[in-house]
């Protein structure tokens, strides 16, 4: 196959690597001193500095966001558009998002993408030409070593160096990759120099992008900084290539966020596309075929009269539900407060992975799950438990006056008021966005309710035990040896009862599902735009990613570096989708 041409190179090139140096060598161990980086564990996400963590990253990107933005200043940058197109005048076209977490899902994605070929269900699809990347390339933070670990390094073991065809990479920021106003992003893929990401060649100039595909079609990558708004040069930018498009043009959107589904909950969610494409795209002529992100962590499609809307954020991230999401949906929604909002149009759910069926059977897994993927919050839970059950133990065995009774009883308020706001913040967190329902509230204090029920008889038979009657400071080490590590545990089951039920009201579902970390249901787009312009789309999903890998034996530059010990099975999640 011949190398894709874009705007910026030959097809008589070289095809060496785009930085000039040799490729590094191949390692001969998964040894991290040979592999250039280190393989990174699934996130504990509710693990409790991270947790604090993410909430203050959180909280910072909401009140200090408009003075962390570096789009204003993007605009000293090339403006480039790109162009891409295979040898035979179509295109290959790959897409994932959500993909920095755990190594095994990381990589599985990351293998497949770069095989090659792949033959799935009896449809031989060859390596994409061009790559997006749907945003969260990283998580939980933006840090740089994060992305080489858990981002750069995978894709790298399993592309090393760039193939004959030379395919190229564009990628969307997600809400992640602006923990840091952006910076560790755009020093990856917004460079003028070493613009290579493993063996795929980066393509944009800037945070967003505008690539001209065969067919008349077009890829347009935008920024909207977590949702709040599009910043004035990219407006700009985008005004340049509405000059280039018409009546026959077809537009790929690639946004961070599927706000189609999040508008049902959140009216304004989906504003910011709608403002896109009514005064971008609409007056053209052009039309939005296909809108695709990422940021929930599934396969989904809504089919309408006029575009397809996929979420496809199953590279490598924690699995989110499926079975909680609407049959239909009204895009834009009704109830928004735009005054000049498109007109509402209705939206099928018309495939999902994984299915309902086995999305509800992964919630049931929170039960083991919950206390082995975090050590580190069944740690916390015993900890505020054994607290709890001292000052409730202190006040039911005192027998003194009534002024140390009313001194003794000062950390047990604490305790109780830490232990029921605590668990009404836990059912709807300042940071998640939204409104505050009744539901909330009452799933909420209920929950704080069930853990001071269950310190009260954890306090029963521990006065029953003759650790208490033993002389200080023996109660509280017996305490803290004995008593905080069982009722972690229990307590641990408490909450994952809590969030099996609060799910079923659509209340915590995220903590739900990241609580286990499940790695496996994970998906990516391979998409053919043939040259007359027939877009076909193939969802392909992988049941279970790899736990075990082995150093590839086969020598050639890029080969992937790591092969599963268990080969992956990718099969179809629905049949492919042909957009005219």
């Amino acid at each position: 196959m011949r190398r894709v041409t874009d705007d910026h190179s030959r097809p008589d090139e070289p095809a060496a690597h785009p930085d000039g140096e040799r490729a590094a060598p191949r390692p001969r161990t998964t040894d991290p001193l040979e592999l250039g980086f280190t393989p990174r564990k699934p996130v504990p996400w509710l693990a409790p500095f991270l947790l604090i963590s993410t909430g203050i990253r959180t909280l910072l990107a909401m009140l200090f966001g408009a003075y962390l933005d570096k789009r204003e200043l993007q605009n000293s940058l090339d403006a480039r558009i790109e162009r891409q197109v295979g040898p035979d005048g179509g295109l290959w076209l790959d897409y994932v998002a959500d993909l920095g977490d755990g190594f095994n899902a990381t990589y599985s994605i990351a293998y497949l993408l770069a095989q090659p070929e792949l033959e799935v269900d009896g449809h031989r699809l060859p390596r994409a030409q061009t790559l997006v990347m749907g945003g969260d390339q990283v998580y939980p933070s933006a840090a740089y070593e994060a992305y080489e670990d858990r981002c750069k390094g995978p894709y790298q073991a399993a592309l090393p160096v760039t193939p004959p065809e030379r395919p190229t990479l564009f990628a969307v920021p997600g809400n992640h990759d602006w923990y840091d106003g952006l910076t560790a992003f755009l020093r990856l893929f917004v460079r003028s120099r070493d613009r290579h990401f493993g063996g795929w060649g980066t393509g944009q100039s800037r945070s967003y992008f505008a690539v001209e595909l065969p067919g008349e079609w077009w890829l347009l990558g935008l920024d909207d900084q977590s949702g709040s708004y599009l910043d004035d040069p990219q407006l700009a930018y985008f005004d340049t290539v509405a000059q280039k498009l018409g009546p026959q043009s077809r537009v790929i959107l690639t946004v961070p966020a599927p706000t189609w589904v999040k508008a049902v909950d959140h009216p304004t969610a989906y504003d910011s596309i709608d403002y896109f494409i009514r005064t971008i795209v609409s007056p053209t002529g052009a039309q939005v075929r296909l809108l695709v992100s990422g940021d929930l962590h599934h396969y989904a499609r809504y089919a309408g009269p006029d575009r397809q809307l996929v979420t496809c954020g199953s590279g490598g991230a924690y699995l989110y539900p499926t079975h909680k999401l609407p049959e239909r949906i009204e895009v834009p929604p009704k109830d928004t407060l735009a005054r000049r909002a498109s007109r509402s149009r209705p939206y099928d759910l018309v495939a999902r992975f994984p299915d309902a069926a086995r999305s509800r059977r992964y919630g049931w897994g929170i039960f083991p799950r919950l206390p082995l993927r975090n050590p580190g919050f069944t740690t916390l839970l015993g900890t505020l438990h054994t607290l709890l059950m001292l000052s409730m133990a202190g006040v039911a065995a005192n027998r003194v006056g009534a002024t140390e009774q009313r001194l003794f009883s000062v950390p047990l308020v604490l305790m109780l008021v830490v232990t029921l706001l605590g668990a009404a913040f836990f059912a709807k967190p300042p940071s998640a966005g939204g409104k505050r329902h009744a539901r909330h509230w009452i799933l909420g204090v209920t929950h704080g309710l069930a853990h001071v029920a269950l310190g009260a008889a954890g306090t029963w038979v521990w006065l029953q035990l003759p650790f208490y009657d033993w002389p200080w400071p023996l109660p509280v080490v017996a305490a803290a040896v004995l008593y905080g590590p069982v009722s972690g545990l229990v307590a641990s089951q408490l909450v994952a009862a809590y969030l099996l039920v609060a799910g079923s009201f659509g209340v915590n579902l995220n903590e739900l599902f990241a609580g286990q970390g499940i790695e496996d249901s994970k998906a990516f787009l391979r998409m053919r735009i043939d040259p007359d312009g027939t877009l076909t789309i193939y969802p392909i999903g992988v049941d279970r990613v790899a736990r075990g890998w082995q150093v590839n034996p086969d020598q050639s530059p890029s080969a992937s570096w790591l092969t599963p010990k268990t080969p992956l099975t990718p099969h179809l999640i629905e049949p492919p989708i042909k957009v005219p």
